[in-house]
């Protein structure tokens, strides 16, 4: 988990943006700000709006109850790559086998302000061999789930971009695909936008060591750019490490406009209007 003070609020933008993927949920320590707090912060920086993720069962849960209670926020739900080889061996904490959790998913997303399904995906780096096959499974079934709803699809890939790809084309693109935390380099940034996807930066295109990232960004064309958080994780650079905010993605958003060598405002207002394209009305 990040450490140390929450940074200060950044300068406020020149027009208001969204974060288009955020984790409101996780606990913190006493006295950490709360989530109204996170909201004005994040209000008062030109981060108008947030798109909470529920990637697991209680967080899915609170999800669906936090999106009726703050305007500022609507929601995605699911399981995550890792959470769902738990659910499907037998060892997640809950005691949920995979199917009641699917379930549960699919009954939640078809919630009031519940606008995207979320994330889902492929994640390689900490799931061995023997959970392969339970990710698979759960992808397409939140493919599946996406289509039937009209939803749109947040992606989570992690060492696994040809595989994501491979399944995507198989199975079959949901309304709209969203590429949350993009990390790839600008080749497969240009397959996915072949494909018509969106791609979403975090604060790791601020990194020093992420100059393929950069590259990346500066190739998306405007009507396909996102910019987020992935809160309480990847704060921006000068504050990597601490503990990130929605409205520290007024720093990415200014990381993204250098990158490109765009006016900030206007790639403000072109940001703002794909997450209204994608998520409808706040």
């Amino acid at each position: 988990m990040p450490s140390g003070p929450w940074p200060p609020a950044p300068e406020p933008l020149p027009a208001p943006i969204v974060d288009n993927h955020t984790h409101l949920d996780w606990d913190g320590e006493p006295g950490d700000p709360s989530v109204a707090d996170k909201l004005a912060a994040a209000a008062a920086t030109g981060v108008a709006h947030v798109v909470q993720i529920g990637c697991e069962l209680a967080s899915a849960r609170w999800t669906a109850a936090a999106v009726r209670e703050h305007p500022a926020m609507v929601g995605g739900v699911a399981l995550h790559p890792n959470e769902a080889p738990l659910h499907a061996n037998g060892t997640h904490a809950s005691g949920t086998s995979y199917e009641d959790a699917f379930a549960e998913i699919a009954a939640l997303a078809r919630g009031e302000r519940i606008r995207v399904v979320g994330e889902t995906g492929l994640d390689f780096f900490r799931t061995g061999p023997d959970g392969v096959a339970a990710q698979v499974r759960a992808f397409r079934d939140h493919i599946v789930l996406a289509k039937e709803l009209g939803l749109p699809l947040q992606i989570h890939d992690r060492d696994a971009h040809r595989e994501i790809l491979d399944v995507l084309d198989s199975d079959g693109l949901p309304p709209a695909v969203v590429m949350h935390c993009f990390s790839g380099d600008a080749e497969f940034a240009r397959e996915c936008l072949q494909r018509g996807f969106y791609l979403s930066f975090a604060g790791t295109v601020t990194f020093t060591n992420a100059p393929a990232l950069r590259e990346a960004a500066a190739i998306v064309p405007r009507d396909r750019l996102l910019v987020e958080t992935d809160a309480p994780f990847l704060a921006p650079v000068p504050h990597r490490g601490r503990p990130n905010s929605p409205a520290q993605a007024a720093l990415t958003m200014r990381a993204l406009a250098t990158a490109r060598g765009d006016d900030l405002e206007t790639l403000c207002v072109d940001v703002m209007a794909n997450s209204q394209r994608l998520y409808g009305p706040w």
